[in-house]
Formats: C-alpha cells, structure tokens, sequence
C-alpha cells in the first residue's frame, strides 16, 4: 500500500511540474478556484451531452461520439488538478473551495455516469449499462467512505480506483474505442469456432474497462470501510 501511494504522488508531482506554467496564466487571468472547478463541471455536462447526441442520432457501429466523450472526459479531469493547484499556487484554499470542489466533482461523476448509461441503453448494451451503473454506484461509494469517515475523526484513503484512476480509465478507453471504430470499424465482431455468438467488439474496448471499474470501484469502496473499522478498533471506538 505504500508503495502504490509513493508510486502515485511522485506521478502527481510530475504532472503537477508540467501544469504549473498553466496554472500561473489562470492565476494571472483572475480565474479563482471555484470558477475553475465550475468549468470542469461544466465539461462534463458537455460529455454527457455528447453521449446523449450519440444515443439519439448515431447508430450502434458509430462510435465516434464515444470517442468525442473521451477526450472531453480527459480535459474536463484536468480541471479538477488544476482548482487544487490554483488554490495552493494562489494562496486561494479555503474550507468552503474545499466542499465546493468535493461536492461539484461528485455532481461532474454523476453527469458523465449518466451520459454513459444513456447512450448504452440506447444503442441496446443492457447488460453494459447495468455495469456502468454499478461501477457509478462505486465511485460514489468510494468518495462516500472516506467523507463519512473523516467525519468521524479517521483516515480512509487509499485503494485502486480512485477518482483519477477512474477518469483516466474511461476517457482513455472511450477515446481507443472511438479511434478503433475509425479502422476496424465500429460493428467489427470476434467470433471463436464453435461458438455461435461473438466474444468481442469493438464495443468491448470501451465497455470491459467499465465493467472492470465497476468490481474495482465497489471493492475499494469496501477497503476502505474496513480499514476505516480496523483504525476505530485500535482507537477503542469500535
């Protein structure tokens, strides 16, 4: 666990040193971390609006609107490093940006969750909407323990599918779907000798990833309950 930890705040201080000069025009623009924080909210209405367009007017082998999402998901989670560090580079923290940017950020989850489950329900991916619910429901989970838990006087952090492990997995694959669908096509099915229905599309880029998200969400979500009953335990609160 510590080591996963080290691993992931040297990578976020390596991204941190590659946005910084970003961060300073943003600063010098006015833009406080609220407004930031604002607009990676509104991206992600964006990506759900795309998701919802593909639904209503593209069909089951056009996966250029998945694509599209992708890559929106992606800028709109680069907003939501940058509000932290134009609170810190600006001298802006305050206990109110703090819960505006938990509270937005769980809203921004939800809006994209929502896109995604409307546009596989639309195209007729039941069995994939179910997961992209149940990995929503995870996402939230995770956020809502380590809330809950703080609330209580304990640390609950940690486990593999954090928020930006969880942006980075959909956006990147939304966007290998999408690219995929350009040169395999998007209604490429693989099918295996001896059996009648097909084990892989090009669906499947975007779709396994979700369902994968969705057993790892739940999972640290469920880590992090137990860690946080094992810290009360050897706090005598149990």
């Amino acid at each position: 666990m510590e080591q996963q930890t080290s691993i992931r705040t040297n990578l976020q201080l390596g991204i941190y040193k590659v946005i910084d000069p970003f961060v300073k025009v943003l600063i010098r623009m006015g833009l406080t971390p609220n407004a930031v924080t604002t607009i990676g909210f509104v991206l992600n209405i964006g990506v759900a609006v795309i998701f919802i367009i593909g639904g209503e007017e593209g069909n089951r082998g056009d996966l250029t609107y998945v694509g599209w999402a992708g890559g929106l998901i992606l800028f709109a989670g680069l907003f939501d490093m940058l509000d932290g560090q134009v609170a810190r580079l600006g001298n802006m923290k305050s206990t109110f940006g703090a819960l505006y940017d938990s509270v937005l950020d769980r809203y921004s989850e939800l809006i994209m969750f929502f896109g995604i489950c409307y546009y596989l329900v639309a195209h007729h991916y039941f069995l994939s909407s179910i997961f992209a619910f149940i990995a929503m429901i995870g996402s939230m989970m995770v956020s809502y323990v380590r809330a809950r838990a703080e609330g209580l006087g304990i640390e609950s952090k940690g486990g593999l599918m954090q928020r930006p492990e969880r942006i980075i997995t959909i956006g990147v694959c939304a966007i290998l779907c999408g690219l995929a669908s350009v040169y395999i096509g998007g209604d490429f099915k693989l099918y295996v000798a001896g059996i009648k229905f097909h084990v892989f599309e090009t669906m499947s880029i975007f779709t396994i990833p979700i369902t994968i998200l969705a057993v790892l969400t739940n999972i640290t979500a469920f880590k992090r309950l137990t860690g946080a009953r094992k810290n009360l335990h050897d706090q005598g609160r149990e």
